[in-house]
């Protein structure tokens, strides 16, 4: 559990001064009051550095991205309930009842891109609900695949308005927030505040035909888009939260090395 876990000072201080850093850039991108959210993409990386950012009663950092279903499960269960958890990552159809239904802090699954995922994370946060009753609806994202790309998850364009519908109509359980892409690497890289990326674009139009359809005003669907490379030009084009790993963290290790819980940090404290 998190009172066990020990917190290296200096490791703390790093990722609160990186976390600061990535903020002030957030703040200065964005434009008349324009709200962004911050993920701070924790995968593959220990307990310990979460908990660094997240300590009772005033945490520095609250929303916390990850990948893989099995680490999302074991990092929930050692770290506190108020941490917001996104599960940004590729979904398995069987793994998805299981995470809707056991992380009651599971705050937003953004990588929803099958009515078969949307049906399996609403029997699972049903499941929660009837057990718990003051558990929230489970935020869901639609991934759109923006790039073509076939590697990339994603409905395409075209095919968003339908996925929403199912989950509007079909997932009384789940809240439909809006849309996520992970664009092309080459776009990204050539991303700036002044430079529009083909992929955000792309995002921002589908939401506008998805809202227009479903009746609702378009900030109503949120755009989830940019990363570390790419962030600020996201944000000058829409996007309502942003995802940033490695700037916050620094460089993973190999999943292979990967440790849930740091007990070389713990020592060094």
């Amino acid at each position: 559990m998190a009172e066990d876990m020990q917190i290296n000072p200096q490791r703390a201080k790093q990722l609160a001064e990186n976390v600061a850093s990535i903020s002030s850039r957030i703040s200065a991108a964005s434009k008349g009051g324009q709200q962004v959210r911050l993920i701070a993409v924790s995968k593959l990386k220990p307990a310990n550095d979460i908990l660094s950012l997240h300590q009772s009663p005033n945490p520095l950092h609250t929303h916390f991205g990850e990948n893989y279903v099995q680490e999302l499960l074991e990092k929930s269960k050692l770290l506190p309930r108020s941490i917001r958890w996104h599960m940004i990552g590729g979904l398995q159809s069987n793994k998805c009842k299981q995470l809707a239904e056991q992380i009651p802090n599971l705050w937003c699954v953004s990588s929803v891109d099958s009515e078969k995922k949307a049906n399996e994370l609403e029997k699972g946060r049903k499941a929660l609900l009837e057990k718990q009753e003051d558990a929230a609806k489970l935020r869901i994202m639609v991934q759109v695949n923006t790039s073509g790309e076939e590697a990339k998850s994603g409905v395409e364009p075209s095919d968003a308005l339908s996925l929403c519908q199912h989950v509007v109509d079909k997932c009384p359980h789940l809240q439909l927030t809006g849309l996520m892409t992970i664009g092309a690497i080459a776009r990204s890289k050539e991303t700036t505040p002044e430079n529009e990326n083909e992929d955000f674009v792309c995002l921002r139009e589908t939401r506008d035909k998805v809202a227009k359809e479903l009746g609702w005003e378009e900030g109503r669907l949120e755009l989830s888009m940019g990363m570390s490379s790419d962030f600020e030009g996201a944000i000058g084009q829409g996007s309502s939260e942003v995802r940033v790993g490695s700037d916050i963290f620094g460089e993973r290790p190999l999943k292979k090395d990967a440790v849930v819980k740091d007990a070389a940090a713990e020592e060094k404290s």
